[in-house]
């Protein structure tokens, strides 16, 4: 098959967990180099590679777009990112589309080439309504498009039942067209590492446990909340935040005034690392972390509980969207409820008793004594067992030739 995936984010250029899952399974799918596949990815970024059946074109362009809101500006760049990959592809039997930023140009290749259009969920915009403080009145627009793919794509891949479900819901997408394929992980790259100078670089005590938090600063990831809860954590932890790339300069303030109060409020030892670190660096901390800390909002299905529990640390998140199909609670960690404000705000809507809660979690886990380094083992079996990438490379190609072979069927019986 001639498959074109079509992605905002790709390597180098990855912040998010759909760059990750684009990353790996472009990866994957290239080496089913045995059947004749040619893999071809179109991003946003200045990436060029061609390596056998593999070839990687990023769509780079600047324009100074007249927008009396600068907020539209990310909204109209995408835009026209889109227009350029849609007219980039060549002959494909699938398209497959990564989050709305790549939805208009999967629009337009289904219309101008008469192929199947498969998306896959990593999120959905109206889940998202703090993409408003982004995009101003863009978040309309981006919620229109992605609204629009999901009403004419032949194929949907869910990351988790709960997207399924959220799929179904939302935008009326028949059961039977939604397939469920799990994230998946790396285990050959993320595994127990240990590496004490890691610990030295970032000023982490060797002696004393530590909570680990990787993510950006959003209010999806809900940052906020954790750094409202150390003062609930034991005292005789470490917290560590690997957090940067705010998503507003609103958010950023905000999560340094939270830093400054926990500070003042708290005993526990603070270390806050505002850069987005290579790859080898989280690995070992993951990976000499006591606990890993998710306290998402939102989440469609968690990709970095699994970067923690391969790395055979347990986890402690919320128990939202996806993340119950990754976490077993007593097995791999503990999951907090979240009570939210409304079904269109994921905010809990009680912030005071959401922060004791993930710090009494957080305390059940570092309380458990033998039950702990339990817990990581198991974490890494469930990961092996249930997540592994070639795996879910086969899965999606077989979805590939499902809607393919789907597709040709109907145009064949199509009434003249």
């Amino acid at each position: 098959m001639k498959i074109a995936l079509l992605t905002n984010e790709y390597p180098p250029n990855v912040y998010g967990g759909a760059g990750v899952h684009v990353e790996y399974l472009t990866k994957e799918l290239s080496r089913l180099d045995s059947h004749g596949h040619i893999i071809k990815v179109l991003c946003f970024g200045p990436q060029e590679l061609q390596k056998q059946n593999l070839c990687v074109k990023g769509v780079h362009i600047k324009y100074d777009f007249p927008a009396k809101d600068p907020r539209h500006i990310k909204f109209l760049d995408t835009i026209q990112k889109d227009i350029v990959m849609a007219g980039q592809l060549d002959d494909s039997d699938i398209v497959h589309c990564h989050t709305w930023y790549s939805h208009f140009a999967g629009l337009l290749a289904k219309q101008l080439f008469q192929v199947p259009l498969i998306l896959t969920t990593h999120s959905l915009e109206p889940h998202r309504p703090w993409k408003a403080e982004q995009l101003g009145s863009a978040y309309h627009g981006s919620s229109w498009i992605e609204k629009t793919a999901y009403e004419n794509a032949d194929g949907v891949i869910a990351v988790s039942e709960s997207m399924k479900n959220d799929v179904h819901q939302l935008y009326h997408v028949p059961h039977d067209k939604i397939k469920v394929i799990h994230n998946g992980i790396d285990l050959n790259q993320y595994k127990p590492t240990l590496n004490p100078r890691i610990l030295e670089k970032h000023n982490i005590s060797k002696n004393v446990p530590f909570v680990l938090f990787v993510g950006r600063i959003t209010r999806q990831k809900g940052i906020i909340h954790l750094v409202n809860a150390i003062k609930h954590i034991n005292k005789e932890c470490q917290v560590v935040l690997c957090a940067g790339a705010p998503d507003t300069e609103d958010i950023g303030r905000e999560m340094e005034a939270a830093v400054e109060k926990a500070k003042k409020e708290s005993k526990n030892k603070i270390i806050w690392i505002p850069d987005m670190m290579p790859k080898d660096e989280l690995i070992a901390l993951y990976s000499q972390a006591a606990v890993f800390v998710c306290p998402s909002v939102y989440e469609p299905f968690g990709i970095i509980n699994l970067e923690a529990m391969a790395c055979q640390t347990p986890v402690v998140a919320t128990k939202v969207g996806g993340i119950p199909e990754v976490v077993v609670p007593g097995e791999t960690g503990v999951m907090v409820p979240l009570t939210p404000k409304s079904a269109r705000e994921a905010e809990p809507a009680d912030p005071d008793k959401f922060a004791v809660d993930l710090g009494q979690a957080v305390n059940a886990v570092l309380g458990s004594g033998d039950k702990i380094k339990q817990m990581g083992i198991q974490s890494r079996q469930r990961v092996q067992t249930l997540f592994s990438w070639p795996s879910i490379a086969a899965k999606t190609m077989r979805f590939y030739q499902e809607v393919s072979k789907k597709n040709s069927h109907n145009k064949n019986h199509t009434p003249s």
